[in-house]
């Protein structure tokens, strides 16, 4: 690893794990690592920011082949950036961070947990599947139409123009629609692994998201959820500390930047055991 280095920016890159990544920190407090999703940046937080980071210092990242992280010659794979944020983490000597995703992000964040479990404290995974069939079939159809043939027909859109505006290499977006078409080409399904959660792990949903709610619902019925009453005290609740939380009136598309996910968030990593 190389030394940090400061960017022109508010922000700065660290060179790990075979990429230089961008991250911008905010606030003061127990950090969180928060990650966002696919063909967006940390700067979709904005409107959320603010609050969280009135509690937690705040690491914004901006992933692989996103923002101002320019691609590298690899696939796009939770596993692999997951892998990038453990080794920031130690890069920047964070004790057992809050890791906090979405959509994309909340993969990543999930994948995090499962590989590295050592190195987190909590964990929240907002809108954030763990099997491909699971996500509905129109849906599907839709994310398999991503590619680079559909770049021309992405100019005007505000993801688009923050590619063009921060990207290291504004060229690449082509490139970058057709790796994110070939990770949501790829069959998927991480009912093991997210079944041995090591982690207190907040499942976020919103109530029309990208899968039914009763996704959700099983995968927090995998962690011990959902299967008994929570007792008067809570001395029934699962486990492990986990929870779920389906936000009303909130698609997959607004939920990462409603005031109710904050404040899910926060009373989740807040929660004193």
């Amino acid at each position: 690893m190389t030394a940090t280095q400061h960017t022109a920016g508010s922000g700065r890159y660290a060179d790990v794990n075979g990429i230089n990544l961008y991250y911008e920190t905010h606030g003061a407090g127990h950090p969180m690592v928060l990650l966002h999703g696919g063909l967006c940046s940390g700067e979709m937080f904005e409107s959320i920011l603010p609050s969280l980071a009135d509690h937690h210092q705040v690491i914004l990242v901006d992933l692989q082949g996103h923002g101002r992280t320019a691609d590298i010659d690899r696939p796009l794979d939770v596993t692999l950036m997951a892998d990038d944020i453990a080794a920031l983490i130690d890069h920047l000597g964070l004790r057992k961070p809050d890791v906090v995703g979405y959509s994309l992000g909340g993969g990543v964040a999930l994948q995090v947990a499962i590989r590295h479990p050592h190195k987190v404290g909590r964990l929240v995974a907002a809108s954030a599947n763990i099997r491909r069939n699971a996500i509905y079939p129109e849906m599907l159809q839709q994310q398999g139409q991503v590619g680079a043939a559909a770049a021309e027909f992405m100019k005007g859109t505000p993801m688009y123009e923050l590619y063009q505006r921060v990207a290291p290499r504004p060229e690449d977006f082509p490139r970058l629609l057709d790796k994110i078409g070939a990770a949501m080409a790829k069959d998927f399904d991480y009912t093991d692994e997210v079944r041995g959660l090591q982690v207190p792990t907040l499942i976020v949903a919103a109530d029309a998201d990208m899968a039914p709610p009763s996704h959700y619902i099983e995968v927090f019925k995998l962690l011990d959820g959902g299967l008994r009453d929570g007792g008067w005290t809570g001395e029934s609740r699962p486990k492990g500390g986990h929870a779920l939380a389906v936000l009303p009136g909130l698609t997959h598309y607004d939920i990462a930047v409603s005031p109710l996910f904050a404040a899910v968030t926060l009373a989740f990593l807040d929660k004193q055991d």
